[in-house]
């Protein structure tokens, strides 16, 4: 084969040559699209799903769709240390801007302004420790307390506003959300709130791990009111097939039955490592089919590839503490595991693990799927950490 004409692509947010599985999702995102353009009340859109299932990938066509509805986008990707409000202030600016540029631009979006002026003087907003500003008299009395759960509803509301004087709509995408804090979380659970109240054409759409619903719903607890919660999955059999025979196809390359049931076999059907597998068997390929055989020595690199690039940056941030805290988890199999089990296996009670369970959710390492169960935010996470610590001593 020829590996310029590989028609896989494995990377983080990467979109996949052939996005397929995910259809229901993109459907719903297009009703709330429509629908907020008629001014009819619709829930904005909090994806969930482990590392590797496609959240970006979704959020990406999302915002596509959302451009081609004539929606004003924001993209932002959350982080650790990042806090929201410095965050998404420049975004908001170069938003009002953008409208503000508008033939005949009124009032309310030069109250926008303001009002962000409002905001960013408020929380001393700073980007790279050099404080954003605007040329504009701030709006007293407007987003200016310095309390981000009173500030962010009131700064969304003229941004809303504005966006409704000039006839368009804003779609706010957030990856990773679940990095901010609880209170962040709340502000932007009470701006769309305030929304979904005024029904003012402005949407977000969100995407993280499976805490994420937790998290809104201990944030505040109407948040179900107001957002869905589609759960991004593994893909099916079937759906794996497609994903990696139409791509082939469209270069005049087959796989095997056996071959697709085996990468399926290795991948349980999560999206990226089918691009890996599907990358690295198209590498190897000396015949059209791709046969089994190809699959068998494509694995050995696609492995090596997967440790370094997808497992390995997550596991170097841990402490040694935390990497024999997640061996145990392994060693109980690919989970969950009951909280118990996970102390019995570490020898100690199940109250000396609370603070490193803590710190295992808040590093998006683990999440609760149930009351006192534990299991991996990366799919076959469990096979990376036995490979990477083979020896365990509780």
């Amino acid at each position: 084969m020829d590996s310029l004409k590989n028609p896989f692509s494995p990377g983080a947010g990467s979109p996949p040559p052939e996005l397929v599985g995910r259809e229901a999702v993109l459907e719903q995102a297009r009703i709330l699209l429509g629908r907020i353009k008629l001014k009819r009340s619709e829930k904005s859109m909090l994806l969930t799903g482990l590392r590797g299932v496609g959240k970006t990938v979704l959020l990406i066509e999302i915002e596509h769709m959302a451009k081609a509805e004539g929606y004003k986008t924001i993209f932002i990707e959350a982080h650790e240390n990042k806090q929201l409000g410095s965050l998404i202030a420049p975004y908001l600016r170069n938003l009002l801007f953008e409208l503000d540029r508008f033939a005949g631009a009124g009032d309310k979006v030069k109250r926008g302004l303001a009002v962000l002026r409002s905001f960013i003087g408020a929380l001393k907003v700073t980007v790279n420790d050099v404080t954003l500003g605007l040329d504009i008299n701030p709006e007293k009395g407007s987003a200016d307390s310095g309390d981000l759960e009173i500030d962010l509803p009131n700064l969304f509301i003229a941004i809303g506003e504005a966006a409704e004087d000039r006839g368009c709509a804003v779609a706010i995408l957030i990856d990773e959300i679940q990095y901010f804090s609880h209170r962040e979380i709340g502000a932007l659970i009470m701006a769309m709130h305030k929304m979904q109240q005024r029904k003012l054409p402005l949407i977000l759409v969100g995407a993280g791990l499976p805490i994420l619903p937790g998290l809104a719903g201990e944030s505040k607890s109407y948040a179900e009111r107001l957002f869905s919660f589609p759960n991004i999955d593994a893909l099916s059999e079937t759906d794996t097939a497609k994903a990696l025979n139409e791509p082939a196809k469209a270069g005049g390359v087959v796989f095997e039955v056996s071959a697709l049931k085996e990468i399926y076999r290795l991948t349980k059907g999560y999206p990226y490592f089918l691009q890996e597998w599907g990358y690295q068997t198209w590498n190897l390929a000396l015949t059209n089919p791709i046969t089994l055989q190809t699959v068998h020595d494509a694995t050995t690199t696609a492995i090596q590839r997967l440790d370094l690039n997808f497992f390995r940056v997550r596991f170097d941030r841990l402490t040694p503490s935390e990497k024999k805290f997640l061996r145990a988890v392994a060693e109980l199999g690919p989970g969950p595991h009951r909280t118990g089990d996970i102390a019995n296996m570490l020898n100690v009670k199940i109250s000396r693990i609370g603070p490193l369970r803590a710190k295992m959710i808040k590093k998006g390492m683990i999440y609760s799927p149930s009351y006192g169960d534990m299991a991996f935010t990366v799919p076959l996470f469990n096979e990376f950490i036995m490979r990477a610590m083979p020896n365990f001593k509780s």
